[in-house]
């Protein structure tokens, strides 16, 4: 049994709190929103996530002190806008070489840092790891089954936690490449917004099965150029997580994509959601990647420009249809363009 605490009460950290928990872990849940902490004593259980009852020996604590020291592992489940803040608040009371895994999605605006990245630059002395996958929080709480996977960068922390995680419900496999796993995970999202918004704007399977595939392929364009390995874009946290986060209405920026479809602003989709919308975040760092890498990403770019721009979701579609002709994959060019 290890002892486990998950920073941030929101629907991912208590469903991954109840699988650590199932497995027998001592589990301690923190959060900086009082009236959170005191929902979850109170009723022992998670607005969004109903029916989920939590078990009553499952600790929920204001005090970071009792969160954070001599916890065998740390799952950091803040929203991603609020993962610097929170990392610079407990560095101080992180040990050395103690155990933190991330499991937001998201890149950081102006520094285009992955989350990891900045939990590193915060807490130096943690051990950084990251888990990601095709995993909505209503289907982990209840029990279905789930498959994710690990990031570190040693395999003795990877299986580590892996260990903690797994179960006959949940199947974690690891692995070294984190970059990839993290930009999978966190461009995925801006994707799921295009697709919820062609489902706002009326369209049907062809144009969603169109975005998930051009999707995947813009991804691991920007992926591979920065770094990331290609396989990991085929994988879990590439199409897995996008196929998922694109088709059901379990995902927030699915929702919030169709409510931009419809014609509502991304301030005002959000507010209707009533949950972060990380691919909005995402978006714009997307874009300066993409420049600093020097790759072209037309859906990504199409979303930044209904997002902040204010261009009609019609019209980017037109775009999109319309752009240059191209051949599907310049790796296999036809006989006759070979020099």
């Amino acid at each position: 049994m290890a002892k486990v605490s998950v920073l941030g009460g929101g629907s991912w950290g208590i469903a991954l709190a109840v699988v650590l928990h199932k497995n027998g872990n001592e589990v301690t849940v923190w959060s900086a929103l009082e009236a959170e902490i005191t929902m979850l004593q109170e009723k022992h259980e998670h607005k969004m996530l109903p029916g989920v009852i939590l078990p009553e020996d499952m600790k929920f604590t204001l005090d970071e002190k009792e969160a954070v020291e001599g916890k065998d592992l740390l799952v950091m489940a803040v929203a991603s806008s609020y993962t610097r803040k929170t990392a610079h608040q407990l560095s101080r009371l992180v040990a050395p070489g103690q155990k933190i895994v991330n499991v937001a999605k998201g890149i950081e605006e102006h520094t285009l840092m992955t989350l990891s990245e900045i939990i590193e630059q915060e807490i130096p002395q943690a051990d950084v790891a990251v888990l990601s996958g095709p995993s909505h929080a209503e289907e982990v709480s209840r029990g279905l089954p789930t498959t994710i996977v690990v990031g570190a960068k040693s395999k003795a922390t990877a299986e580590y936690i892996q260990n903690l995680f797994m179960n006959e419900v949940f199947r974690v496999y690891i692995s070294p490449d984190v970059l990839g796993i993290e930009l999978g995970g966190s461009l995925k999202n801006v994707v799921a917004l295009a697709a919820g918004i062609a489902d706002g704007l009326g369209y049907g399977d062809n144009s969603k099965a169109a975005l998930i595939t051009r999707g995947i392929t813009e991804i691991a364009r920007l992926g591979t150029a920065m770094g990331g390995k290609f396989e990991t874009f085929c994988g879990l946290t590439g199409i897995g997580d996008l196929i998922v986060t694109c088709a059901s209405m379990h995902s927030r920026n699915r929702r919030a994509g169709i409510l931009i479809g419809q014609g509502k602003t991304y301030k005002e989709a959000m507010e209707e959601v009533q949950m972060v919308v990380e691919g909005v975040y995402s978006a714009k760092a997307a874009m300066e990647l993409a420049a600093k890498y020097h790759v072209q990403l037309p859906i990504i770019e199409q979303v930044n420009a209904v997002l902040f721009e204010g261009k009609s979701p019609d019209q980017a579609v037109k775009e999109l249809m319309l752009r240059d002709k191209k051949i599907e994959v310049p790796a296999f060019p036809f006989p006759e363009d070979i020099q």
